[in-house]
């Protein structure tokens, strides 16, 4: 029996090509895609990585790239653009320490909490490493250039553009939402309202805020000048000039939040919320236990989306600051090209790594510590 059931195994036709392609049809018809991708992803990455370390320089005939190591970097951490980049430092103060002090006890106790749990692995403990590092690092530089009384540098004003401004979009977002799925008249015309922003291209957006911000020929000047604001610029005040960015930025990115959270919410279990008023619960209380637990995924996938997209902020303090008062407004993503367009593509490259690199571990931390736990309290 074994004999002729190998025997019959051997003589079976082995599958054509055809049947081949067939098998393999799916991998098939994706694979170009993926190859194009591929080229277009990896290929800037390996030229950006090899320019961060290289000096660029014209020459007769062409440019020349000299090779480095990691001299862009230590420029950009320890050297002459350490005041771009990351800042001026003041000593710490009272405040300063206390503000450490309290960031180094929450990361140890979610380390404790951690390790206790009896869940840790390898890679979970590496990765939290990692972010309380990172976590500590931009909690010092914050606060020896913003609590000491110092100078931000770009990633300070980045972190201040993604923090604030991504917070800010989710709260009036989400407010706006709960707004418009209530039974009020002339919703549908306020939805479409409030969605209108979000199909103005940034740099529309920028100039509209310019426009609008020109407190000598701007739509509001008269209202400004009778209230006697003739002689104060927002533009040449530093935190001014920040919340002016940030407003426009928000302005553009809350009906983002908006039509998402609507969706979410309007998907939520109806039957839940009408036994829930029916036993007496009132607004809040249906918020809390009913309403946050179904949109909480959903809330926690936009507001990473948000985060991606934060960090690459470049067109609204471009147009409507400069980078300025100084560097005030500049973000990472501004600094980058600033100095590409000054033929430092070393320094431009670097920039842009640095600025991958705080962007991916903040992003990866935030699905690992807010999306998954979000995701698994649905189920």
């Amino acid at each position: 029996m074994t004999a002729s059931a190998t025997t019959a195994s051997d003589t079976a036709p082995r599958p054509g090509l055809a049947e081949r392609f067939d098998r393999h049809a799916g991998r098939l018809m994706v694979l170009p895609a993926v190859v194009v991708i591929l080229c277009f992803a990896l290929f800037p990455l390996i030229i950006s990585a090899y320019l961060s370390l290289t000096r660029f320089a014209l020459a007769p005939g062409g440019f020349t790239l000299k090779y480095v190591g990691n001299f862009n970097y230590k420029k950009l951490l320890f050297g002459s653009q350490q005041y771009h980049l990351l800042g001026t430092f003041k000593a710490f103060g009272v405040v300063g320490w206390v503000l450490v002090a309290a960031m180094a006890a929450l990361i140890l106790f979610l380390l404790g909490r951690y390790f206790m749990s009896g869940r840790a692995t390898i890679f979970g403990t590496i990765g939290r490493l990692i972010t309380s590092s990172l976590a500590m690092g931009l909690t010092v530089l914050v606060v020896a250039t913003i609590v000491a009384g110092g100078v931000p540098g770009t990633m300070v004003t980045t972190l201040i553009y993604v923090g604030v401004g991504v917070a800010a979009q989710f709260l009036l977002g989400l407010g706006i939402a709960m707004l418009c799925a209530q039974a009020i008249r002339g919703r549908n015309f306020f939805r479409v309202l409030f969605f209108v922003p979000l199909m103005v291209t940034p740099v529309g957006i920028a100039y509209t805020f310019r426009m609008l911000a020109d407190i000598q020929k701007g739509p509001f000047a008269p209202l400004l000048q009778s209230l006697g604001v003739t002689q104060w610029s927002w533009a040449t005040d530093a935190w001014s000039a920040r919340l002016m960015v940030l407003v426009g930025d928000t302005w553009q990115w809350t009906p983002f939040m908006f039509i998402v959270l609507l969706a979410a919410i309007e998907n939520q279990p109806r039957d839940q919320v009408e036994a829930a008023r029916i036993d007496g619960a009132n607004g809040i209380q249906i918020f809390r236990d009913i309403t946050w637990p179904a949109i909480a995924p959903v809330a926690a996938t936009i507001v990473l989306i948000r985060l991606i997209e934060a960090f690459k902020i470049i067109d609204l303090p471009n147009v409507l600051t400069g980078g300025g008062p100084g560097l005030a407004t500049e973000s990472m993503t501004l600094h980058s090209f600033i100095a590409w367009r000054t033929q430092d593509l070393g320094g431009s490259a670097a920039v842009g790594y640095m600025l991958l690199f705080v962007s991916t571990i903040v992003c990866v931390s935030f699905f690992n510590f807010m999306v998954r736990p979000a995701r698994r309290l649905e189920s």
